[in-house]
């Protein structure tokens, strides 16, 4: 998992009672050179849970590092989602189940509804979410 989820799922662990371990983006270069850090059993069912979900890449690395070590990972949560088409695909690919607490089309709506946002910041936001890659270039063409 990316390093911001390491607190949501050491409060998980904590507050279930159970192992954590910590799945770094790279072995460690020093040491062990490990890739998992914490108690990890062959054969453990585990969840993995994360901050944010975009593409989907980082965190399916964490769960293949996971695979690997003969874990049986039951599926992933996060606290956010783009909703990107790609996490989809990318999650089915790797055979991962997963969910969300909240996503940006979510997250949208709210802000609006509430006044944080207006019709323009809309249609910003859903031009942004339907190809982030290209909207800046879009951006610096109008500006």
């Amino acid at each position: 998992m990316a390093t911001a989820g390491i607190p949501q799922g050491a409060l998980v662990a904590q507050e279930l009672g159970l192992p954590f371990a910590y799945v770094r983006s790279k072995a460690k270069e020093h040491g062990t050179g490990s890739l998992i850090e914490g108690e990890i059993i062959e054969g453990q069912r585990v969840v993995v849970i994360e901050d944010l979900v975009s593409t989907g890449k980082s965190s399916l690395q964490a769960v293949e590092a996971l695979r690997n070590a003969g874990v049986s990972v039951a599926g992933l949560v996060a606290i956010f989602t783009y909703g990107f088409d790609q996490a989809d695909e990318n999650f089915k690919a790797a055979k991962c189940r997963y969910v969300t607490l909240s996503n940006y089309n979510t997250l949208i709506e709210y802000a609006a509804e509430h006044g944080f946002i207006g019709t323009n910041d809309i249609d910003l936001l859903t031009k942004w979410r339907r190809n982030p890659a290209e909207w800046g270039a879009e951006l610096e063409k109008t500006s």
